[in-house]
């Protein structure tokens, strides 16, 4: 961390993305709990730095915040930021794709709203011995949770070139991803990758230099595709967006922020099944179960305004989807 980050408050490191935009999306579900007479419940299922869980509790005095995230570090600063709210914020060290478990252990049945803020954090980007930036020189390592699992440096020193073609074809969308993995598994002969910087050096010999002007920095799509296999992201996402779902209450909502096209589809997907009627075709009368348990609000995804993004340029390739619990199966 540099010094000047270390005395830095984390509200002023963090500007969170589409912070208003979140919590007016909230707060129907906040208010149909009260309505129902219950303690509303949110949950912050990607918490990082707590900008978003910050604004929530400040708005909504009887909300109690369930703030979730992988990251130990960002668990910490948050916890120091929220400390003000007391009890009514609870933070826990899990996976989003836990969030049932996390309620159930809370005593909690439920919740009135769920947010998702997915991909990298500011804190992570930021922290340069993390080695999720191609733009800096630092160990490879890519994890989000760095108490376990495997690191970049294990996935491009032992990977073959076959595994490491198809994760950063499919995961990065590189047109040039055979190149890549070839030119990674001769340089890891020579010496094993430890660092970002030789890396990238690896990356940058084998991309066209006319690509590189056009598509960004050719290490960019590479550095995606290996912290999304690093921590399963999609894998996660997949089994998150559907959980989060099933422990909704009527009227509760989630609001799920995507930042590539690999993310927005599962979440597009997860929220368009449930919006729809399952009855099957031609079927006379659709039955209560077959109804549909969400309403779509966002008309496909919204993005950020010219203003949002001068707040905040990280928001710049957000992509907004949010829906709401019509019915349940559970009797929520």
């Amino acid at each position: 961390m540099a010094e000047d980050e270390q005395i830095k408050p984390t509200a002023e490191r963090h500007v969170p993305v589409l912070l208003d935009r979140c919590v007016n999306l909230l707060s129907v579900g906040v208010e149909a709990a009260v309505a129902a007479g219950r303690a509303p419940v949110v949950v912050d299922a990607t918490l990082g730095m707590g900008g978003h869980s910050e604004a929530i509790l400040t708005r909504f005095p009887t909300v109690t915040l369930v703030g979730i995230d992988r990251d130990e570090q960002a668990l910490a600063l948050a916890g120091a930021r929220l400390a003000p709210f007391g009890a009514r914020a609870k933070l826990v060290h899990a996976v989003y794709d836990e969030i049932p478990e996390v309620l159930e252990g809370l005593g909690l049945d439920g919740a009135d709203g769920v947010l998702m803020d997915l991909g990298v954090s500011s804190l992570q980007l930021d922290e340069r011995q993390r080695g999720f930036a191609y733009s800096y020189d630092a160990p490879l390592d890519m994890r989000m949770d760095t108490s376990r699992g495997m690191t970049a440096a294990d996935v491009v020193n032992t990977y073959s070139v076959e595994d490491l073609t198809r994760i950063i074809r499919s995961w990065g969308e590189e047109k040039f991803a055979g190149r890549i993995a070839r030119n990674i598994v001769a340089e890891r002969e020579k010496e094993p990758f430890t660092t970002t910087g030789r890396l990238v050096e690896a990356i940058r010999a084998v991309v066209p230099a006319a690509a590189a002007r056009t598509g960004g920095h050719p290490a960019k799509r590479t550095f995606q595709a290996l912290r999304i296999e690093v921590n399963e992201e999609l894998d996660v996402l997949s089994r998150a967006v559907p959980a989060a779902i099933d422990v909704l209450h009527l009227g509760g909502r989630i609001v799920v922020m995507s930042y590539h096209s690999l993310e927005d589809r599962i979440v597009k997907t997860a929220l368009q099944s449930r919006s729809r009627s399952s009855a099957p075709p031609g079927f006379p009368v659709e039955l209560e179960e077959h109804r549909p348990e969400l309403k779509t609000i966002t008309k496909g995804t919204e993005t950020p305004t010219e203003a949002e993004i001068a707040e905040n340029p990280r928001a710049a390739s957000a992509r907004l989807r949010a829906a709401q619990r019509i019915r349940t199966r559970s009797g929520r």
